[in-house]
């Protein structure tokens, strides 16, 4: 549980359906405070204005800033307006699909490489470094990560941004332990977002967790499992843990080759018919 009428930031708000969204949905349950950030306007205009998921007013409540995370002038001055904060969520990785992602794994795009890189795992350095002078006593940072100890088709360039990132979770709990600021990532199990949309060959993704996963896995649902997580990192409960990988994803990063047919769970079947039919209705 987060700390009652503190402040948290949730970094990576692109529309209602985005993980970033029900973090701070979670956050506000729980009574704190949440800032949302957003790239740039033109973003929060083409994806967030835009949903239909939100009621204008729902919308209207929210608190946005807008912030850059390769800028550091960006990062420093959003720290600056917002004052102390008790947490913040790094909810935000990109790479170019057509260059980072796909069939092949080489490529010739290193701009494009460096770009993913500095968005999707060196950011979260830049972050800590401008919110840690305004976390008061400590506080805690949390990053979102997907399974890296493994290869997955098509993933490539990002899954080896998210063990940089993991690495970095580890670098950076180290650092700042003294100052009791808290660094751990969430390895969360595949989750139907318009950024996951991205990812070319994302359903193949979420039909591997059917196969994998002990406990029933709902790309289209479960992102309320990641924000108890997210939550409970977040909160005073976790104030012994620092620059840990927790795996939210139904127990699939502990299991060796697919499950027999009878360790299946029960509703597998009805979960993966309503993810088929919630990724094909999906707007791109």
């Amino acid at each position: 549980m987060v700390q009652k009428d503190s402040l948290y930031v949730v970094m990576g708000l692109l529309d209602a359906d985005s993980i970033a969204y029900a973090i701070g949905r979670e956050i506000q349950r729980g009574g704190g405070r949440v800032v949302y950030t957003v790239q740039n306007d033109r973003l929060k205009r083409v994806f967030f204005d835009r949903s239909d998921r939100l009621t204008p007013e729902e919308k209207a409540a929210l608190t946005i800033e807008f912030c850059d995370v390769t800028r550091d002038a960006e990062v420093r001055d959003l720290f600056c307006r917002v004052g102390p904060v008790a947490g913040v969520v790094h909810s935000i990785a990109f790479a170019n699909p057509k260059t980072c992602l796909g069939d092949d794994l080489y490529t010739e795009a290193l701009d494009d490489l460096k770009t993913a890189f500095h968005i999707s795992c060196a950011s979260l350095a830049t972050v800590a470094h401008y919110a840690r002078p305004h976390m008061p006593g400590g506080g805690a940072v949390v990053a979102l990560s997907f399974e890296s100890r493994k290869a997955f088709p098509f993933y490539n360039w990002m899954g080896v941004n998210k063990a940089a990132l993991e690495a970095l979770v580890r670098a950076l709990a180290r650092q700042y332990g003294r100052q009791l600021m808290r660094v751990n990532a969430i390895s969360a199990g595949p989750l139907t977002t318009r950024a996951a949309k991205a990812i070319p060959h994302y359903a193949h993704l979420a039909r591997t967790w059917r196969k994998l996963s002990p406990l029933p896995w709902d790309p289209l649902e479960d992102k309320l499992a990641v924000a108890h997580a997210a939550a409970f990192l977040l909160g005073p409960y976790s104030k012994k843990i620092t620059g840990q990988v927790l795996y939210v994803d139904g127990g699939a990063s502990v299991v060796g080759g697919n499950l027999l047919p009878q360790e299946r769970p029960h509703g597998a079947d009805e979960i993966a018919a309503l993810v088929e039919q919630g990724l094909s209705l999906s707007p791109e």
